[in-house]
């Protein structure tokens, strides 16, 4: 790492040591509190802008360096690297990527400073891992459209600026043809949110949504007419880089707190960490953590070399997500019933890290992707 990197997570260290104790987090957890009013915070560290060009002021850095920000924000709590990545992956690289100088001057501003989060409306009721078979469509009038649809488990969508909203704007296509690509305010009329309650990522909640006759400019389309599917495959690969980045991190937090807890733990005469079996399976975990964080390392490098990276970024994803499940199971048996215990940290990764194998697409939908890019 460089200074100016050491630098950095040292000053995030230092705010999330401050901001969010363990207390806290557990509060958070317990009572359902979003980390929205921390993002401002963030963006006066730098790091909702790090990747940024100067013009939007910036910090000009490379993949590399946020994907260090992240796992470290995810070692604190994991819904801190997950809502940079609402800003950064979702947001910010859509509208770089994507967005007219219209677009850009409009949302990005305001996602650099930690106004809020930009949320990925994909998921429909009949259509999950297979996104080609979204039914939400897109009528055109005027010089808008009308949105008219349902998406479902949608993450932090109530909190957000705005939704990323792929529709079906051609009513005769099929699969990834015919899509476009909408970028819609929140509180844009016609808008219904119910949350959906479910057993984790209490921080991070997840809306149901209905579009009726949800107007919007034709200046919110994002990329070209009926090529939304672009939009979305050039935003996945950053989400995901990010996704495995965070999970890395908070896979390295379950190593942290179960070394804590096997050298306090004695059973039979002697700590935990005296006997072999656990001490060969806490080294196991970590090269598993290693494993994962240069499967990460590497990602980010491609992404900062502008290099293609389909292949990568889906084996980041299941590689990290796989890691930080299995860590969490195994911690778990180490930790037996200290770890039952509603008021433990190691349950709460627990029952988060069993979202993450199927959200942003099914890990056995990645191994196909992988299979396809080895041309099988």
């Amino acid at each position: 790492m460089t200074n100016d990197q050491k630098a950095m997570l040292d000053a995030l260290d230092h705010y999330l040591q401050n901001k969010l104790p363990t207390s806290e987090i557990r509060r958070r957890d317990a009572n359902h509190i979003t980390p929205y009013n921390i993002l401002p915070d963030l963006g006066q560290l730098g790091i909702l802008g790090l990747v940024a060009p100067e013009k939007w002021n910036g910090l000009n850095q490379d993949w590399l360096t946020l994907s260090l920000i992240q796992e470290r924000a995810a070692q604190h709590a994991y819904f801190v690297g997950s809502i940079i990545n609402r800003v950064v992956g979702f947001g910010l690289m859509t509208l770089l990527n994507n967005g007219t100088q219209a677009q850009q001057s409009i949302w990005i501003p305001k996602l650099i400073r930690g106004d809020g989060v930009i949320s990925l409306a994909l998921t429909e009721p009949s259509a999950g891992s297979d996104a080609g078979a979204l039914i939400t469509r897109a009528t055109p009038q005027g010089d808008g459209w009308y949105i008219n649809g349902r998406k479902t488990w949608i993450s932090d969508a109530d909190g957000s600026l705005a939704l990323l909203v792929p529709a079906r704007t051609d009513p005769e296509s099929k699969g990834h043809r015919g899509i476009g690509m909408f970028i819609v305010p929140r509180n844009t009329p016609g808008i219904a949110m119910t949350q959906l309650p479910k057993i984790g990522n209490n921080a991070m909640p997840s809306w149901d949504i209905s579009f009726d006759d949800v107007w919007v400019s034709r200046d919110s389309l994002l990329g070209e007419l009926h090529q939304g599917f672009k939009v979305l495959g050039s935003t996945l690969h950053y989400s995901r880089a990010s996704l495995a980045a965070t999970c890395t991190g908070c896979a390295q937090s379950i190593i942290d707190m179960t070394i804590a807890h096997i050298k306090e733990r004695h059973q039979f005469g002697h700590p935990l960490a005296d006997f072999q079996v656990v001490r060969h399976r806490i080294a196991d975990m970590q090269m598993r953590v290693d494993q994962s964080r240069l499967t990460v390392r590497h990602l980010a490098w491609l992404i900062s070399t502008q290099q293609d990276c389909r292949r990568e970024a889906s084996q980041a994803k299941v590689i990290a997500t796989e890691t930080l499940q299995d860590l969490a199971s195994q911690s778990m048996q180490l930790f037996a019933s200290y770890g039952y215990s509603s008021e433990s940290d190691i349950q709460r990764i627990w029952r988060d890290s069993r979202l993450y194998t199927f959200g942003e697409g099914a890990n056995e939908v990645h191994r196909d992707l992988i299979a396809k890019q080895l041309g099988l």
